[in-house]
């Protein structure tokens, strides 16, 4: 039977819910049923459960309205009138229930206004008939407003899938082996309604070897996203033809300065992008890291160790060489099996608690275990939700890679979730 990449421990729990390696194993944990990410996917499961919960509920609302009305107008004098539950109910089905459903809700509206109006004998008086045509105008604006209201929608749907389309063609997701290594990558936007911004990340199988690249381009809007297409572009180029870590990222300083030439815009002046330059040379257990002003990757080990990968000295971000000029130096490090790379944008380490405490990437996942990179960003992801309270201030991007174990299978098993 083949072990578990990480080895075969028994663990223990951690604070972001995952394990940590705690002396020998056992076989069930080894053939466990469900993955770490698999914590993260629960929670927002059963996030989505409870929202499609709340939108049930909120569909027998209008239909509560009318209850009400009808009780209201059968338990109290004459003089009251349940006539303002009638005509709330269609203007509050009108966002919430499709055109069908708010018409019925209308008619349903002001038939319940008629029946009582002639079981109370008071029909052809002034007041019961202004109460029926006020009801009825309001389910008629109920009906013009639904219109209004799923046009939006379905323009607003349209921009999504146009935002999504330019997402995939922009940062198309990473395939899950690349050159026998594990491979995962997230993209999380800090606006729901937003797809893609300044943060980068690639993944590029070379006659060197797996090269990556994890970066932030300074701004927001449309121009970040320019200027993400043209430092992936060029680095998809150089990858596969410079020899160097180093003259991969002179050709994105070049290319970044011939965008800044061309923009009449203070990006050409203050236009920057920290960037993390990555390769993993084909049979070989080591890494190099080229830091151009970026935060510093981590190195999780199998054994629960990790690693926090420094430059040895600081350099300016991409962009930024005419205020100085050094050799760039890429750095190496030792990348065992079983062992995992995260790479990732400010978006993390800036993450807020509602106190105001910063994101602790490596604090949170030091002595933490991960069946892959796939579940370590699940983990990460739905540790740093919980951490901010869903509210997020800037995109993140996240990008693990992982360096198979002996013995590994072709699939990774999954271990028990252990709660916190």
């Amino acid at each position: 039977m083949s072990l578990h990449p990480y080895g075969r421990r028994r663990l223990a729990p951690g604070p972001l819910g995952t394990p940590a390696l705690e002396g020998r194993g056992t076989r069930r944990q080894e053939n466990g049923v469900v993955g770490l990410a698999r914590q993260g996917d629960d929670g927002d499961r059963a996030d989505g459960a409870g929202s499609g919960a709340v939108a049930r509920l909120l569909r027998t609302l209008p239909l509560v309205l009318i209850a009400l009305g009808l009780a209201f107008d059968l338990t109290t004098p004459p003089s009251f009138t349940g006539s303002p539950f009638f005509s709330a109910a269609p203007l509050v089905a009108a966002p919430l229930l499709s055109l069908l459903g708010t018409l019925l809700t209308g008619l349903l509206a002001s038939l319940t206004v008629f029946v009582l109006h002639v079981h109370h004998g008071t029909f052809w008086q002034a007041t019961a008939l202004t109460e029926l045509a006020t009801v009825l105008t309001v389910s008629a604006l109920a009906v013009l407003i639904n219109r209004v209201v799923r046009r939006s929608g379905e323009r607003l749907a349209s921009a999504r899938e146009i935002a999504e389309a330019a997402q995939r063609a922009v940062l198309p997701t990473p395939a899950e082996r690349v050159a026998g290594l594990y491979v995962s990558a997230r993209y999380e936007a800090a606006r729901a309604d937003a797809f893609i911004g300044g943060d980068l990340y690639a993944v590029q199988d070379t006659p060197y070897g797996v090269r990556l690249a994890v970066g932030d381009v300074r701004g927001k809007g449309l121009g970040a996203v320019e200027a993400v297409a043209v430092v992936l572009g060029a680095f998809r180029e150089a990858a596969e033809t410079e020899p160097t870590l180093e003259g991969v990222a002179q050709r994105l300083e070049r290319a970044l300065a011939r965008e800044g030439a061309r923009r009449d815009s203070l990006d050409a002046v203050e236009g920057f992008t920290t960037c993390v330059l990555g390769e993993i040379p084909p049979g070989a257990a080591l890494l190099r890291l080229l830091n151009r002003g970026h935060p510093e990757p981590l190195l999780l080990h199998a054994d629960g160790e990790l690693a926090v990968l420094a430059p040895a000295e600081p350099a300016l971000p991409l962009g930024m060489g005419e205020l100085g000029g050094w050799p760039d130096a890429a750095q190496e490090w030792a990348f065992p099996a079983g062992a995992t790379l995260l790479l990732f944008t400010d978006g993390l380490t800036e993450a807020r608690s509602v106190t105001g405490e910063f994101y602790d990437p490596a604090a949170r996942l030091r002595g933490r275990v991960f069946p892959g990179p796939a579940e370590l960003l699940g983990a990460l992801s739905s540790d740093v939700r919980r951490h901010t309270g869903g509210g997020a201030m800037d995109d993140m991007a996240l990008l693990a890679v992982g360096r198979p174990g002996q013995g590994q299978p072709k699939r990774r098993r999954t271990v028990r979730v252990v709660p916190p």
